[in-house]
């Protein structure tokens, strides 16, 4: 079938918006048309070549959308059902049998690799080939193909526009929180970067009922929507030293930090503002082969624990539709975080995103 897609050719150039052929649903797989997706920092990274995703390549990893057509085999869901698309893995791998599907063997290959488990891809233009399945999916297209590890059934009177963020960078922020760190009631948190990612972990820390939830970041705007979502406390880190402003605060430190700037030395202050058995996730995206240098002393002294994070340790069959229910009581305001372009206007969106103009572009696919 013939789909409208916006593919990667270069780095640091432009989207370009092409016709492509995309293959019928083989078994397993399920075709769905996207109705929107969110725009991740990651796509941006991979269309620069930061990982080495093969081009051309159809990016996007946070598609929302209604199944058309399933593949042999498929069960979980049958056309006209409302889904999200999220991260791969491959079944069968030690993490994935413990239900450790973040920490799949296989992330890589089934995530950024643009090709399906035997090496084909399921899109070509005039005959050449063009690289797909990225996280299962590839949605920057009208319409996608992705598996029964990767999709989420969403209620169908929930607005799809909206979902499509919470298939990565909404569950990775609030993930962290809630099923890594499992940040307790009456602790204290300090979250780095203000991002999407960095704000979700803020509302999700309210939700938990952390007692001090202390927001980093240069950005003053951000610094108050992060104070309107629930932090308790702001720290600009370019108006002064964040490490002592923190330590000020709370006097020991803070029982948990999250970095979501992937910045080393970033997270060099998430370690440093640890009290005694603190704990630090890492969930910001470096650039490859980037490194981190540590005080040992400070992590061997004080018992503290140094950890990635990838995709907030979620079950997404379990998380997101979490999310969403929280969404309907008031209570995760996510939506305050999007701001829509029609699918046309795709690198208006990236570039808005690069500036730090937004904080989640989610393009949207002409109505049908």
């Amino acid at each position: 079938m013939k789909i409208h897609a916006a593919v990667a050719r270069a780095p640091h150039m432009p989207f370009s918006l092409e016709r492509l052929d995309l293959e019928e649903p083989r078994e397993g797989e399920i075709l769905v048309r996207v109705v929107a997706t969110g725009v991740c920092h990651t796509d941006i990274v991979m269309r620069d070549q930061h990982l080495p995703v093969p081009q051309p390549v159809v990016l996007g990893h946070e598609g929302a959308g209604i199944v058309e057509r399933v593949g042999p085999g498929v069960a979980k869901v049958k056309p006209g059902d409302h889904v999200v698309m999220t991260f791969n893995s491959c079944g069968h791998c030690p993490s994935c049998n413990d239900h450790e599907e973040t920490y799949c063997h296989e992330f890589f290959p089934r995530n950024f690799f643009g090709a399906r488990a035997d090496g084909s891809s399921g899109l070509s233009c005039e005959g050449e080939r063009v690289h797909g399945n990225i996280f299962g999916q590839s949605s920057f297209a009208s319409h996608a193909l992705c598996h029964e590890r990767n999709i989420v059934k969403v209620p169908g009177d929930a607005d799809l526009a909206l979902l499509g963020p919470l298939a990565c960078g909404i569950q990775t922020g609030a993930g962290a929180v809630m099923n890594a760190l499992k940040v307790e009631p009456g602790k204290v948190l300090a979250v780095f970067g203000m991002g999407s990612v960095g704000l979700a972990a803020v509302m999700a820390a309210r939700i938990v009922g952390a007692s001090r939830i202390i927001a980093v970041d240069v950005n003053e705007t951000r610094l108050a929507l992060a104070a309107e979502l629930g932090a308790t406390d702001i720290v600009n880190g370019k108006a002064s030293d964040a490490v002592a402003a923190i330590m000020e605060l709370t006097g020991a430190g803070v029982d948990y930090s999250i970095d979501a700037s992937g910045v080393p030395a970033v997270i060099d202050e998430c370690v440093r503002v640890l009290a005694p058995r603190g704990t630090c996730g890492i969930v910001g995206a470096s650039p490859h082969g980037a490194t981190l240098t540590l005080d040992l002393t400070h992590i061997l002294s004080g018992g503290r624990r140094v950890r990635g994070i990838v995709e907030g340790d979620s079950n997404p069959d379990v998380l997101i539709p979490l999310l969403i229910d929280l969404h309907r009581q008031g209570r995760f305001p996510f939506d305050r975080l999007i701001t829509f372009y029609d699918f046309a206007d795709i690198n208006q969106a990236v570039e808005d995103s690069e500036k730090s103009i937004v904080l989640k572009p989610v393009v949207r696919q002409p109505a049908v």
